[in-house]
């Protein structure tokens, strides 16, 4: 299954962990050394986060799809 929902990794200071969060996903979150580990945790996080609701019969969201899109300054148009 492919998942298209939105990712977000920074790194913790507290945990000495990169932690990569689905917003989308109410509670989601995995934790890694590396970026990587933090990528590929999460994802399998996010497949048992899915899977559970599915079980519980609970809605699970629709990924939001798009990129926010930042309004940029005339001076910087080509």
């Amino acid at each position: 299954m492919t998942l298209h929902y939105k990712i977000i990794i920074n790194w913790s200071e507290e945990d000495q962990a990169f932690i990569a969060e689905v917003p989308e996903l109410a509670g989601c979150a995995a934790d890694g050394e590396t970026y990587q580990d933090a990528l590929q945790n999460v994802e399998i996080v996010m497949q048992e986060w899915i899977e559970t609701a599915q079980e519980l019969g609970r809605e699970i969201p629709k990924p939001q799809g798009r990129l926010q899109t930042v309004k940029r300054s005339k001076k910087f148009r080509r």
